[in-house]
């Protein structure tokens, strides 16, 4: 059986690489991309580089209560202004970033990016905050202080400094409000602010419950999305999965791929999966 798979999954792999167009098969860039070492040594690596903007703008939007929040950056993004990134900070977040015009009014706040060349952006973050501006007080930033914002937003820099479980959620920004309302209904301590217009949760749970809340955190998320622990301790890895649990069909195709790369199982075993060691595979 291990035989015949190693030859499927080396068949699959060269059809890829004889740059086939009408082949189909895996999306090889992807694939690698998130496999965490498990697949691939990578040797060389070619970048595709874009000029960075020259004016970024961010559009606040204050106390802005959770489910209208989601839909506060659903319009942002849908807009025909090109808005980059949309996040929401609940007033426990928001007043800690450090970002003056952010901290100051000790609420909640929806932020919208916006940039690229000089009079578009300006125009752009004229026309959103337009747009906004009947959903509470406003406020803009400019220069550094909007990538003092975006950093502490992209670095998880809210959840910093602590041994608490962090869990990143990936969901479907129509269910946001939901999985957060469940989670802490049961855990009204937990932390947490969106990303991705409401498709990336940062989640932080202040009590430690014996499974890191992960029991509590997928049954939140359900079929709907996928949830990883991102910051746990050694013995809290060791007892629950860290990666979102795979289906059984999900399973079978996830150890095919593995045979067909690494049919010797000598790169970086039993990482991803909880359970794998047993089972004897990837």
């Amino acid at each position: 059986k291990n035989a015949a798979l190693d030859q499927e999954g080396r068949r699959d792999i060269q059809l890829l690489s004889e740059g086939d167009e009408n082949v189909t098969g895996y999306d090889l860039c992807k694939l690698v991309a998130g496999s965490y070492g498990t697949l691939a040594i990578a040797t060389s690596l070619t970048f595709k580089v874009l000029p960075r903007s020259e004016k970024i703008r961010t559009v606040l939007v204050f106390g802005v209560e959770l489910g209208d929040a989601i839909k506060l950056m659903r319009d942002g993004i849908s807009s025909v202004h090109e808005v980059s990134s949309a996040a929401y900070l609940p007033d426990e977040i928001a007043t800690r970033t450090g970002v003056d015009y952010v901290t100051g009014p000790g609420t909640s706040v929806v932020a919208l990016k916006i940039e690229g060349p000089g009079p578009s952006a300006e125009f752009r973050c004229d026309a959103i905050r337009k747009l906004m501006a009947v959903h509470g007080d406003i406020e803009e930033l400019h220069g550094h202080h909007s990538q003092a914002l975006w950093s502490y937003i992209g670095d998880v820099t809210a959840f910093a400094g602590s041994d608490d479980p962090v869990w990143k959620l990936s969901v479907p920004p129509s269910t946001a409000a939901t999985v957060i309302q469940e989670i802490r209904r049961q855990e009204p301590e937990a932390g947490y602010y969106l990303d991705w217009a409401g498709g990336l949760i940062w989640l932080r749970l202040r009590t430690h419950a014996e499974d890191g809340g992960a029991s509590m955190v997928r049954a939140a998320v359900g079929l709907n999305g996928h949830a990883t622990l991102i910051r746990g301790s050694e013995a809290l890895r060791a007892t629950i999965a860290p990666f979102q649990p795979l289906s059984p069909a999900i399973a079978k195709i996830t150890r095919r791929i593995k045979d067909g790369f690494d049919p010797q199982n000598i790169l970086n075993p039993y990482h991803m999966y909880w359970g794998e060691k047993a089972e004897g595979t990837l």
